[in-house]
């Protein structure tokens, strides 16, 4: 029970963080090309109480991939529906890669300055919490990044491709999202999409990110998914 709250304390704030960045940031390219329906509904605050799904929180903790409420977009208030809603839905993976980006700045910084102070010194055990939190966030980030990605509606990538195609292509795919969850938890459960598609494009981004640190990202996830 120790070690489950020792990772909960490691994994929830940067989980929580990914979850909720990802979902205001639709909102907010939403609201800034016309749609101001999350704004209404008070979702454009980074207050994760607003964006917490329990069971899309849960699974951050038990698979190391989750989610959150979807931000309610009215794809019909936006100025060009069909361009516009490709920024709407890219916004979300945009936000994680950036969040990565600057939790692996920050991981590389960090461990950078407490290099020259003994393992045991006060900085050093002050440090050490972050520099875990930092390595999930990266890991975190780039797999939402990611697993979004994937062109099947309702996820992201799926609403991207239909923005990028032709009407009647683009209709054809729209037709999908009733059933776009029970196609993705599918893949994800009885197939080997992790290991063949997700995890290489997430390990590159880990090495390429966290550079000299990603040992420490491999590690510290590694021990978070035990």
């Amino acid at each position: 029970m120790e070690n489950f709250f020792l990772k909960l304390s490691i994994m929830l704030v940067p989980g929580l963080m990914a979850i909720t960045c990802h979902e205001v940031s639709h909102g907010y390219i939403a609201w800034l090309r016309g749609d101001n329906t999350a704004r209404h509904e008070g979702r454009l605050t980074l207050n994760p109480l607003k964006h917490l799904d329990i069971i899309g929180t849960l699974m951050i903790i038990v698979i190391g991939i989750g989610w959150a409420k979807p931000v309610p977009v009215n794809f019909n208030n936006l100025r060009n529906p069909k361009r516009d809603m490709i920024w709407v839905a890219a916004a979300g993976p945009i936000t994680n890669l950036l969040l990565a980006t600057f939790s692996a700045f920050l991981l590389r910084s960090v461990v950078a300055f407490s290099a020259p102070f003994s393992e045991s010194s006060w900085l050093q055990l002050f440090l050490d919490p972050i520099v875990l939190m930092l390595a999930f966030s990266v890991y975190i980030n780039l797999l939402l990044a990611i697993f979004n990605l994937i062109p099947i509606p309702p996820l992201d990538g799926g609403r991207v491709l239909a923005g990028l195609l032709p009407y009647r292509q683009a209709a054809a795919l729209s037709r999908i999202e009733p059933y776009g969850m029970i196609i993705i938890i599918g893949l994800v459960f009885f197939t080997d999409i992790f290991k063949y598609v997700l995890y290489p494009f997430l390990n590159l981004g880990i090495h390429l990110l966290a550079g000299s640190e990603s040992r420490m990202v491999f590690s510290v996830t590694q021990y978070l998914m035990r």
